[in-house]
């Protein structure tokens, strides 16, 4: 079958993990022998930054993101299928729904706003709005990454015999000693630290985590940012709260990131919703030491092989991040447990599970 992928995220000032999760797809259906992927964007005048360039050839809409995203929602046009020829499907891998003549199969990373409405511009909420409600008239099926995901999809009126879970996946990084040096050298990380990687938005709950450090008794360990500066949230504000212990490292290639993790005393990610969580896993999967949240997408992703915590509260972060430096010999028990929790999840089974989805949408 011939797919086009939606890979406009690509080109985002912020990609996220939805971003590097559908390029991990892409690489592992280009892997198979019986589907045949292009992608499909906007108009640009570049290419996408070097940790995000396509695996997939793309073919190019003549709008720009901004105009094609309302030209889409408003009108249904211009179909996929100008850019790309004739596909039998089109798989949506964000929000943005794209018109097309082929069955459509839509990605719902996460339905965030509905709940925390206040975290989203107001542009933002109509382009969320529209694009789900176009979802649950038009896609045959409604890919999840979670659990909570299809939860909040339910909610939203998409019925659950729509709703396929298909997790993300994650590819271990095998980390040389002279690579933890340069990283560390190259950072200045001279001291323990704990590790948050994310974009700086509220609903990843930073705010609490630089107070849960800020109340260890432990002078010595500095928190490390990984992730670039999002919307809603005063990084520098954030920072001032923790003077001399606190390090922003902005927006890093995947490269830096595999042994930031394992030199990572902890990795703290109580997000306060998720509909997957992709830095837990990926920090699982060197194992790292991870405090993460109960009761969200990120507890079915780390199981028991995390310490799982009340994200709304200060002391339960600061609780979870002091057991673990407290005894490193349990840290590294975990991080073992959560290498073997991780080795699970591979991006050939996401792939495994795409392509049945696909299947069943042309059916």
């Amino acid at each position: 079958m011939r797919v086009a992928l939606t890979l406009e995220q690509c080109w985002h000032r912020v990609p996220g993990g939805s971003a590097t999760s559908i390029l991990r797809l892409a690489e592992a259906l280009v892997a198979r022998d019986d589907v045949e992927v292009v992608g499909v964007a906007a108009r640009h005048g570049e290419p996408p930054a070097p940790s995000f360039v396509p695996p997939v050839p793309v073919a190019h809409l003549p709008l720009p993101r901004l105009a094609l995203y309302e030209a889409w929602h408003a009108l249904r046009r211009p179909r996929v299928e100008a850019a790309t020829g004739p596909v039998d499907l089109v798989h949506a891998t964000a929000v943005a729904v794209p018109g097309s003549r082929a069955p459509l199969v839509v990605t719902v990373h996460d339905l965030a706003f509905r709940a925390e409405p206040g975290h989203a511009t107001r542009h933002g909420l109509r382009f969320f709005r529209r694009g789900t409600e176009l979802t649950r008239r038009h896609a045959r099926l409604v890919l999840v990454p979670s659990e909570a995901s299809a939860r909040e999809c339910e909610e939203a009126g998409i019925g659950r015999d729509r709703l396929r879970v298909v997790p993300w996946g994650v590819t271990p990084q095998v980390v040389t000693e002279a690579q933890r040096s340069d990283v560390r050298a190259r950072h200045r990380l001279e001291r323990p630290y704990v590790l948050f990687v994310g974009t700086v938005e509220p609903r990843k709950n930073l705010p609490r985590v630089v107070e849960a450090v800020a109340a260890l008794d432990r002078p010595d360990v500095e928190l490390v940012l990984v992730g670039a500066e999002g919307w809603n949230e005063d990084l520098g504000a954030l920072l001032a709260r923790l003077p001399g212990r606190v390090r922003a490292l902005g927006f890093l290639p995947p490269d830096d990131l595999a042994p930031l993790y394992e030199e990572a005393a902890a990795v703290a990610y109580p997000s306060l919703r998720e509909g997957f969580g992709l830095p837990v896993l990926e920090a699982m999967a060197q194992g790292a030491p991870v405090v993460t949240s109960a009761g969200t997408a990120t507890e079915e992703v780390a199981g028991d092989a995390a310490v799982l915590v009340e994200p709304t509260s200060v002391d339960a972060i600061a609780a979870g991040l002091e057991g673990l430096l407290a005894d490193p010999a349990a840290a590294a028990s975990l991080g073992r447990r959560a290498r073997d929790r991780a080795a699970g999840f591979t991006w050939a089974r996401t792939a495994e599970q795409t392509v049945a989805a696909y299947r069943e949408a042309l059916t």
